[in-house]
C-alpha cells in the first residue's frame, strides 16, 4: 500500500518514449468506491508561466504501470505535449 503523500515525490516516466513528464501534483479520487481514478501532472508553460496557457496532463490510475521508490512508470500512448501540438497545427 501507499500513501498519497509519496505521490508526489516521484518523478513521472513515459516507459513509451522514456520521457520525463513531471511531478505529481494532485490527484482525483472516486468518492462513491473510495479509489484514486487518475494523477495529474501541471502542465509546462512558458517563461516563469506569464506566457501562453497550460494543460495539466491527466494520467488514468489503469495507465501506471509500475510505482517504484524513485519513480512511477506510466504507459501514455501517442503523447504529444501542447506546445507541440499547436506547432503541427499550424
Amino acid at each position: 500500500m501507499i500513501k498519497t503523500s509519496e505521490l508526489w515525490s516521484k518523478e513521472v516516466i513515459n516507459v513509451v518514449d522514456g520521457r520525463k513528464l513531471g511531478m505529481i501534483e494532485d490527484v482525483e479520487i472516486n468518492l462513491k468506491v473510495g479509489k484514486i481514478d487518475s494523477v495529474i501532472i501541471p502542465g509546462r508553460s512558458g517563461l516563469l508561466g506569464f506566457f501562453g496557457g497550460t494543460q495539466d496532463l491527466v494520467i488514468e490510475w489503469n495507465q501506471i504501470e509500475k510505482i517504484g521508490e524513485d519513480v512511477i512508470l506510466v504507459k501514455v500512448e501517442n503523447f504529444l505535449e501542447p506546445d507541440h501540438q499547436k506547432r503541427q497545427n499550424r
